[in-house]
């Protein structure tokens, strides 16, 4: 186990270490001035980034993809040995293209450079070798190269491959901050992540309506007002007055009541109703209506549309497990 926990930790240390001189580069004039070029020709590119490699590169480059298009980067994933067969058909003259190898010699990418150049498009190299052919016919060359691999032959791609990854998310998050990428722009391509749901779901698409609505009128007798309550399973019922809404009985109302010595055939809803209940526009964020749960204490919210009828009505546990 011991000889496990050392060999885990050594590739952890390797790949750390080759992080590390990635981010000594930004030191370097020639390092800085090709990666501030490579975001600006990014940020004014009229079309999309073409990302491109093969092997674990490939892989990478999926990733770099997934990243830039979740931050406001249109981009697309190009196989290096399909684009020669006509993948290459994507590329657009107003596009750019990153093309990642290790070692600058990848035979598939090396086959894509004369069509990329015949096409006029921008071509940034993310390449462990600067001294190779496809350095020499980049527009401009990012050095991802590492001292050595995490693999114990040196061979297999692991601190090259973080080196590359780390750099692609160096792009993109540079890119995210020329362009003022907010938070409701992210949440808008992210719709079904937890941020995604605090900044744009709203109540009305998670609320209880129409007949689903726990009722009762004014004068509805309690043993009605109990059954209201426990049918509809949301521990309360809306009060209504001629369609208005007059109040809200709750779960905790009805306990609170059961302690006290009255007649039951003489209680009605209006006598243990709560007068003006907390309501809410169907057009509320689902976090803020967290918010004012919380702040009153309340767990249920009654809904109202913009002529103040009653649409809805909505429990905190929906929302809680909504993650909110």
């Amino acid at each position: 186990m011991n000889k496990i926990i050392k060999d885990g930790r050594l590739v952890v240390k390797k790949e750390k270490n080759a992080v590390f001189e990635l981010e000594k580069r930004f030191s370097e004039n020639s390092f800085r001035i090709n990666f501030a070029r490579a975001v600006e020709e990014i940020y004014k590119c009229k079309g999309k980034v073409v990302i491109s490699g093969m092997g674990k590169s490939g892989i990478i480059a999926q990733k770099i993809v997934a990243t830039f298009n979740s931050t406001g980067t249109n981009a697309i994933f190009l196989h290096s040995a399909d684009s020669i067969h006509g993948d290459l058909g994507v590329v657009r003259e107003d596009d750019v293209v990153i093309l990642i190898s290790k070692s600058g010699g990848t035979v598939e990418v090396m086959r894509l450079m004369p069509v990329l150049k015949n096409l006029g498009v921008k071509i940034i190299l993310i390449t462990g070798n600067l001294d190779s052919q496809l350095s020499e016919t980049a527009d401009i060359v990012l050095n991802a190269s590492v001292k050595e691999e995490a693999c114990p032959l040196n061979l297999a791609p692991t601190s090259s491959s973080t080196a590359a990854l780390v750099l692609g998310d160096a792009i993109a998050i540079a890119l995210l901050e020329k362009r003022g990428f907010t938070k409701e722009d992210f949440a808008a391509v992210h719709p079904g992540g937890i941020l995604g749901r605090k900044l744009l779901l709203k109540i009305k698409d998670i609320m209880v309506r129409e007949k689903d609505i726990p009722v009762v009128s004014m004068n509805t007798g309690l043993k009605d007002v109990i059954y209201m309550i426990s049918s509809k399973r949301l521990g309360c019922t809306v009060v209504l007055n001629k369609n208005k809404i007059a109040g809200i009985i709750t779960d905790g109302d009805i306990r609170r009541l059961l302690q006290k010595d009255f007649d039951i055939n003489k209680i009605t809803a209006k006598d243990i109703m709560c007068k003006n209940p907390k309501t809410i526009f169907e057009s509320t964020l689902a976090k803020n209506a967290l918010g004012l749960m919380e702040k009153n204490k309340v767990t249920q919210l009654i809904i109202c549309n913009s002529k103040n009828k009653l649409v809805g009505i909505v429990h905190i546990h929906s929302l809680v497990e909504l993650g909110l």
